[in-house]
């Protein structure tokens, strides 16, 4: 699941920039922080704009979506008091295994968390909170809107596996790779070739964002899928 990216633009992933907070749509396989694997990384690439942005919060390297940036100190702290209060609205989609029809269900199963892996423990686990809403149906599998009310690691990816629901292309939390072949009918496909899979990450995506600024004025965006998490759905759609 590992892929090079091109040369990427802080300026140009900005969704919404105000006197103390830019919100930006992180591009897939790029790391919120540091990562050995590859010097480019989000901060890096923001401080390369503004030295004195602070990362808010942080996607896994595989998850798209929306992130939050503070341009000062005081900012930064405004948004850690909000986070730690569950004050920030953060709505995210995937696509899981199985048709599921969820309407606000609440997944309030504790977790315990190793440095890799979140796990359901009724007895060393931590609250965790996350409601859950079914936004489409297909042939084989379902898109979903998720609402983490808290923040563990990999929170929503440990609730979904637990009510059999994992998301599509997570070996680690029980996903299986999605296959054109198993959706339309007179596949043809070269038998001395690998299919490659509908999506080659976890598919999931930070969707929405909303919070409140310095003067308690309302901040939020939205943002738009990535290509492959778009032509997914729209494949889901087409052999429905």
């Amino acid at each position: 699941m590992h892929k090079k990216l091109k040369n990427i633009s802080f300026e140009d992933l900005i969704l919404l920039d105000t006197d103390d907070y830019s919100l930006i749509n992180k591009p897939p396989f790029l790391a919120s922080l540091d990562d050995r694997a590859n010097s480019q990384n989000l901060l890096s690439l923001a401080k390369e704009v503004n030295d004195d942005y602070q990362i808010c919060h942080r996607l896994d390297k595989e998850t798209s979506g929306i992130v939050v940036f503070a341009k000062n100190a005081e900012a930064y702290r405004n948004f850690a008091m909000q986070l730690e209060n569950r004050e920030v609205k953060k709505v995210y989609h995937a696509v899981i295994d199985g048709l599921h029809k969820f309407e606000d269900f609440e997944a309030d199963e504790p977790l315990h968390t190793t440095s890799t892996k979140s796990r359901v423990d009724f007895r060393a686990g931590k609250p965790a909170f996350t409601l859950i809403s079914t936004l489409e149906v297909f042939k084989k599998h379902s898109l979903v809107k998720c609402f983490p009310v808290t923040g563990r690691m990999h929170q929503i990816r440990a609730h979904l596996a637990y009510h059999k629901a994992p998301i599509v292309c997570d070996p680690a939390y029980g996903g299986e790779m999605v296959f054109l072949s198993e959706l339309k009918r007179n596949y043809n496909h070269k038998k001395w070739e690998d299919e490659n899979p509908m999506i080659n990450r976890v598919g999931l995506h930070s969707h929405q964002v909303a919070f409140r600024d310095l003067s308690g004025n309302i901040v939020e965006g939205e943002a738009e899928y990535p290509k492959d998490f778009s032509v997914l759905i729209k494949l889901l759609r087409k052999f429905n």
